[in-house]
């Protein structure tokens, strides 16, 4: 099986977990795979077995489930124009998926396909309220970018939040498909969350997503 090729560009970070400050090991940017987009299952079954799931085992995905699941929730799908596998009101493409693992926090770069490091330290716990969320190998986290989107504050919210929809789906559709469970979650303490990530102003948690194996 494929691991995947680390890039060789350490990137060391002092991270506040809570009130300790630790100092975490290096992180280095992931290299995705390439996505597999000539398997699972066909859409109408997908569909058929889309649910929510709050049961996780710890179980690591590889790195080419990783890779097909990023893919499949906002990846490039036509290269030549840089357009995604979910549609963004006036293609702002403001949603950005932050993804959170046992060894840090990494932002998925869709024009790169690279996870790209933001902080060193677990911060999966902080994604939900609900104690799940530290089982899932990984957490989804949904952010717009607020400096993208035109008009007033509550369009930009209204939009960022339906674009975040499709975004969610998609990893729902995916999982389904690939026999994966997950479960968007809304009960999330935001404002702690976006402290523990060092989101910007023009930053805005939306919501969040675990995915992982059944648990059994």
């Amino acid at each position: 099986m494929k691991t995947g090729k680390l890039l060789a560009i350490p990137l060391a970070l002092f991270v506040l977990l809570g009130n300790s400050p630790v100092f975490a090991e290096e992180l280095k940017p992931v290299k995705l795979l390439a996505p597999q987009t000539n398997g699972g299952k066909p859409l109408m079954r997908a569909l058929a077995e889309r649910k929510s799931t709050r049961e996780f085992s710890s179980e690591e995905l590889s790195l080419q489930t990783l890779s097909d699941l990023l893919w499949a929730a906002n990846g490039i799908n036509r290269p030549e124009s840089g357009y995604r596998t979910a549609p963004s009101a006036g293609n702002r493409q403001e949603i950005d998926i932050y993804v959170a693992r046992a060894e840090g926090l990494f932002l998925f770069s869709a024009s790169d396909n690279v996870l790209v490091p933001v902080l060193a330290g677990d911060i999966r716990p902080a994604t939900g309220r609900q104690s799940f969320v530290k089982d899932a190998p990984v957490d989804l986290v949904f952010v717009a970018n607020l400096s993208k989107m035109k008009g007033t504050a509550d369009e930009a919210l209204f939009y960022a939040a339906t674009d975040t929809g499709y975004v969610s789906q998609n990893v729902y559709l995916y999982c389904a498909s690939a026999g994966l469970a997950t479960v968007v979650l809304g009960w999330v303490d935001k404002e702690e969350l976006a402290k523990a990530m060092r989101l910007r102003p023009d930053q805005r948690v939306i919501l969040t997503q675990p995915v992982g194996y059944p648990k059994k």
